[in-house]
């Protein structure tokens, strides 16, 4: 699904959490939402999501999603601990769930468990396993709904290093041999660099970039949304990547 977001902005009383924010993302591409801690990426990713009242038009395909088209993973995401991970990974197709389980369903979400790489904790309750397994549980349920569009706030922040490569890696191949429009919120400066098509930053709420990681990943553009001084420099294989230095702490 095409995604164009026009002006929009989320607000909790006074505060303006998001300001006038536009931007498109596109079937096939993995979109990174970056910036600091309370920028307003999350408050953005649930209005794209239609989860939070906001201001401006969001448009899917030039009108509202359809019911069930859009897969969101949010940071918290929360189940009973009595339930198998299978459970809850097919609780992802409750939107096609009847009075019993069909064949199609089970099948939906022992494909989605074994693609994540969790098959082997199908009959673990979810209250035994560590955040890490968990998360990837969450992510395995939101792929078994087989969405159009995938929005996911910070979807490797529990997950080892080896964990995090291989959801990532996952993620961009889903994304493209599915057709699937994807938007992460991410923390890891280089795992964006390295695997998303584009990022966009937010600084104080506000758009303070969109394009290709080489075109945003910079250090006049990190510098003061993360207020930090950063270098930049190409990696072997091609990608920035980034070397936080300092705060600035105004310096």
């Amino acid at each position: 699904m095409i995604l164009e977001a026009r002006q929009v902005s989320v607000r909790y009383g006074a505060h303006v959490a998001v300001g006038a924010v536009s931007l498109d993302a596109r079937p096939g591409e993995v979109l990174a939402l970056l910036g600091a801690n309370g920028s307003g990426k999350s408050s953005l990713l649930r209005a794209l999501a239609s989860l939070q009242p906001h201001g401006g038009a969001i448009a899917w395909d030039g009108g509202t999603a359809p019911a069930g088209s859009i897969g969101y993973m949010p940071q918290d995401g929360a189940a009973r601990p009595a339930l198998t991970v299978f459970e809850v990974v097919l609780l992802g197709r409750m939107r096609t769930l009847g009075l019993r389980v069909g064949a199609e369903d089970i099948e939906a979400a022992a494909a989605a468990m074994e693609e994540i790489g969790i098959a082997a904790l199908a009959s673990r309750r979810i209250g035994e396993l560590s955040g890490g397994q968990r998360q990837m549980a969450m992510l395995a349920q939101v792929l078994a709904g087989n969405p159009r569009a995938l929005l996911l706030d910070e979807p490797t922040s529990a997950l080892d290093i080896a964990h995090q490569l291989h959801v990532l890696d996952l993620l961009r191949r889903a994304t493209a041999q599915r057709g699937l429009t994807t938007i992460a919120v991410l923390h890891d400066l280089n795992a964006a660099a390295r695997f998303a098509d584009r990022v966009a930053l937010l600084e104080g709420g506000r758009l303070a970039g969109i394009g290709r990681p080489a075109e945003i990943l910079r250090p006049a553009t990190l510098g003061p949304a993360f207020d930090v001084h950063v270098a930049v420099d190409a990696g072997s294989d091609g990608h920035p990547v980034v070397l936080p230095l300092r705060a600035r702490l105004g310096g």
